[in-house]
C-alpha cells in the first residue's frame, strides 16, 4: 500500500475504527536511518498503529525498529511480502520468503532491542517455491527466532514475469493453504490478507484463523470499517454518518495546512467514502476536479454540498448507482 496507507489516511480510518490495527506504508531502513524526511510521524489518535519495515540488515533493521518503539508504534511488522522490482533490488519484500535465516536474524535482533511485538506479512509462496513444504520451513524458522505473529498474502508472487499489479490479481488466492498454516501452527497467530471484500468474508475466515487483515477493500470502501467495532470487538460504533465523517476531517485539514500540507493530500483519501451511495461519483468527481486548487478544509463542505445539490431523489432510477 505504498503512497496510500499514509499517516492522514490513517487518521481518517481511525473516525472509523477505534481498535483494529492500522499499518503504516511500508517504510525503508534507509529511508528511517539516511532520509531528509521524518518517515515516521503519526498523530496520537491513530493507535493502535503498527510501522510496517522494509529491510534485510539485522543490525539496521534492529535500530529502526528501537527507533519505532521510542517514537510510540505499537508493533514492528516486517514486510516479507512486496514484489515489486524496487523493493526486490533492494533485498527485502517477497524475496526475503527464499532467506528465512536471514528473516530470522532480523526477528531476533529486533527483539533484542524492543519489547513491542515484531511481527512479519508474507506470501504463500515466490515463484516455484512449494507452498507446503516452503511455507511451513519459512514459518518454523522464523518462529524459532521468536516471531508469533504472521500475516500471510494469500497468493504466491512471482518475481520474474508479473508487475506489482499483476501479482495483486493474477496468482490465484488459496485460502486453504493459510487455513493448514494454522493447523500446523496452532500455536501460533496466523491472519490472512488477500481478496476479503467485506465484513461477511472477514467472520467466515476468523472462524479458521485469529485475524484478518483487509488493505484495497479498506482503501476503496472505508466506511466498511464503520460497524468493525461493533461486530468485532463488542464495543459501540463509533460513527454511522458518512457526512459527519467527512466534517469530523475538516478541523484536520485545517490543521494540517499550517504543517505545509494541502488539502487534497488528505481529501484524496477520502474519495471512497460514499461508495455506492446516492451521489457518491459527484463526490469523486468534485474532489477530483477541486482538490489540488483547493486552499481550505471547506473543500469538504463544498463537495457535500455538490453531492446534496445533484443527488437524485430515492425514487430515481439511478438513485443506487
Amino acid at each position: 500500500m505504498l503512497d496510500w496507507t499514509d499517516r492522514h489516511y490513517r487518521f481518517f480510518m481511525r473516525g472509523l475504527t477505534r481498535h483494529a490495527m492500522l499499518y503504516t506504508e511500508m517504510v525503508t531502513t534507509g529511508a528511517i536511518l539516511f532520509g531528509k524526511g521524518d518517515y515516521l510521524a503519526f498523530d496520537e489518535q491513530e493507535h493502535p498503529v503498527a510501522l510496517q519495515l522494509g529491510g534485510s540488515d539485522p543490525e539496521q533493521m534492529a535500530e529502526c525498529a528501537a527507533i519505532a518503539e521510542q517514537r510510540g508504534y505499537d508493533e514492528v511488522n516486517i514486510n516479507v511480502g512486496c514484489p515489486s522490482d524496487r523493493v526486490k533490488n533492494g533485498r527485502f519484500g517477497a524475496c526475503l520468503m527464499a532467506e528465512p535465516e536471514l528473516v530470522a536474524r532480523c526477528v531476533a535482533a529486533m527483539k533484542a532491542q524492543v519489547s513491542i511485538p515484531v511481527t512479519v506479512k508474507c506470501r504463500i509462496g515466490i515463484d516455484d517455491m512449494d507452498e507446503q513444504a516452503a511455507l511451513n520451513q519459512f514459518v518454523e524458522v522464523v518462529a524459532n527466532a521468536g516471531c508469533t505473529h504472521f500475516t500471510v498474502h494469500a497468493r504466491k508472487a512471482w518475481l520474474q514475469g508479473l508487475s506489482p499489479k499483476e501479482n495483486r490479481e493474477v496468482p490465484p488466492l488459496n485460502y486453504e493453504r493459510v487455513y493448514q498454516l494454522k493447523r500446523d501452527f496452532s500455536e501460533l497467530h496466523i491472519a490472512l490478507n488477500g481478496g476479503v471484500k467485506s465484513l461477511d468474508d472477514a467472520e467466515r475466515h476468523l472462524e479458521c484463523l485469529d485475524g484478518v487483515m483487509i488493505g484495497r477493500e479498506a482503501y476503496a470502501n472505508p466506511f466498511l470499517f464503520s460497524q468493525v467495532d461493533e461486530r468485532f470487538f463488542q464495543q459501540p460504533a463509533r460513527v454511522l454518518d458518512r457526512e459527519a465523517m467527512a466534517r469530523r476531517m475538516i478541523p484536520y485539514i485545517e490543521h494540517q495546512i499550517t504543517q505545509g500540507a494541502k488539502p487534497w493530500h488528505i481529501a484524496r483519501h477520502m474519495l471512497g467514502l460514499f461508495q455506492g451511495q446516492p451521489g457518491g461519483r459527484i463526490w469523486r468527481r468534485y474532489l477530483s476536479e477541486n482538490g489540488t486548487r483547493a486552499d481550505s478544509g471547506q473543500l469538504i463542505e463544498a463537495a457535500l454540498a455538490a453531492r446534496q445539490e445533484r443527488k437524485p431523489s430515492p425514487n430515481h432510477p439511478s438513485a443506487k448507482i
